[in-house]
């Protein structure tokens, strides 16, 4: 029954077209369309409100919700932080899922990102550089990158996909692995994979991006072994 009635809710949502932050019915106005008991609708709210769907603002109403990642992106934590606890390889594992996605999209980039968008992965790449003179190239340079790179496919949902994994892998990896990196190896193979896909070249944009995540990996399973 809960389910059916988050599937309901759901279904209202969609069928009126509701943007994020548009207004609810009331809960009284929820039992009466869908025939329920009003623990039943609070309930089904909690939930969905879980899942990112709705928020609830109390004693100002029930809201559409921001339909974010950040559920995704909290259970991909929670399995990989218990699968490490577990002795299972899980971050290796969220790591290759993330090799996978992007290795997949790279030969459709090569030689069609946009000139200003290759002057922001130019302008990102010598942040790198300048950051690694100094010991270390930041994670949110890292990030920016990679956001960079995928940003001319023009799609919100996969931006949104890989933000995701991105995030919950370098959350977890900073709790859980102390992983030791070379700036001046991190900065080179960037630098690769920008001029690969700026040269038009499919297949050296793809190898580029294994010799990245393959590099990473070498990098997580010497820190397991110590």
């Amino acid at each position: 029954m809960a389910a059916h009635i988050q599937e309901r809710i759901k279904r209202l949502i969609i069928d009126q077209r509701l943007p994020s932050g548009a207004p609810l019915p009331t809960e009284t106005e929820l039992m009466e369309l869908l025939g329920v008991s009003r623990n039943s609708v609070r309930e089904a709210l909690k939930a969905l409100q879980a899942m990112g769907i709705v928020e609830i603002r109390h004693g100002f109403g029930t809201y559409v919700g921001p339909m974010s990642m950040a559920p995704m992106i909290e259970g991909l934590i929670f399995r990989t932080v218990a699968g490490h606890y577990r002795g299972e390889d899980s971050l290796l594992q969220l790591l290759e899922l993330r090799e996978a996605v992007e290795t997949g999209l790279i030969a459709r980039l090569a030689g069609r990102i946009p000139e200003a968008d290759l002057a922001e992965l130019d302008a990102v790449v010598r942040r790198m550089e300048a950051e690694a003179a100094e010991g270390s190239v930041r994670a949110e340079t890292d990030r920016a990158f990679h956001a960079a790179l995928y940003g001319s496919l023009d799609n919100t949902l996969l931006s949104e996909v890989l933000e995701a994994f991105w995030d919950a892998f370098h959350r977890v990896r900073t709790d859980l692995v102390d992983v030791p990196t070379d700036p001046k190896v991190t900065c080179k193979q960037h630098r690769e994979i920008l001029e690969s896909v700026r040269s038009g070249d499919a297949l050296r944009a793809e190898e580029a991006i294994r010799d990245h995540f393959g590099n990473i990996r070498i990098r997580l399973r010497s820190a397991h072994s110590d």
